[in-house]
């Protein structure tokens, strides 16, 4: 007899094989070397593409912001994922963050734009100064997208239009301090 928490009889947890399966297929993935965009290879899809701009870099707080500025097809730079935003009631900080392989990765490739992309939240407007701040001496331009993405939402969330007029619309980040 089969206990009630077999896979071959489970009633319970129906979708266990699948998650067994899921978790085969994960094994698979790791982060980009350059942008840390989920990937199968050292590369992303975007970053070994070479008819995008190699000047250009939008700085994301996750991969479903990427995802969500991709959806608009206005973008045709590279990305940078932070992996987070900085947040002291969370326990996050700076050094929790892809901030110092931004600040490398510009350096080396000779960025000439970085677009902050960050929640229009207090934690994403901390970590865009703080990286503000730690990009002062670089010669890069900083800007931010556009602001009529209201405040507090997150950019998952929001219309393909008002992302992509959000990204043409976007503003140097020193003018918005």
């Amino acid at each position: 007899m089969l206990s009630k928490y077999s896979t071959a009889s489970c009633e319970i947890y129906p979708k266990i094989p699948l998650a067994i399966n899921l978790n085969g297929k994960l094994s698979h993935l790791n982060f980009c070397e350059k942008c840390f965009h989920i990937t199968e290879k050292n590369l992303c899809e975007i970053c070994s593409n070479t008819s995008r701009s190699e000047e250009l870099i939008c700085v994301v707080q996750d991969v479903r912001d990427l995802l969500a500025i991709e959806s608009t097809q206005q973008f045709y730079g590279k990305y940078h994922v932070l992996g987070g935003v900085i947040s002291p009631m969370d326990g996050i900080g700076p050094n929790d963050l892809k901030i110092n392989q931004l600040k490398e990765r510009i350096i080396k490739e000779n960025t000439q734009e970085i677009i902050l992309a960050l929640p229009a939240t207090m934690e994403g407007d901390t970590t865009n100064f703080y990286i503000y701040r730690k990009l002062h001496e670089v010669d890069v331009d900083i800007t931010l997208i556009s602001r009529g993405i209201g405040v507090g939402n997150q950019l998952e969330y929001i219309d393909e239009l008002t992302l992509g007029k959000s990204l043409l619309d976007r503003s140097v980040y020193k003018n918005n301090i």
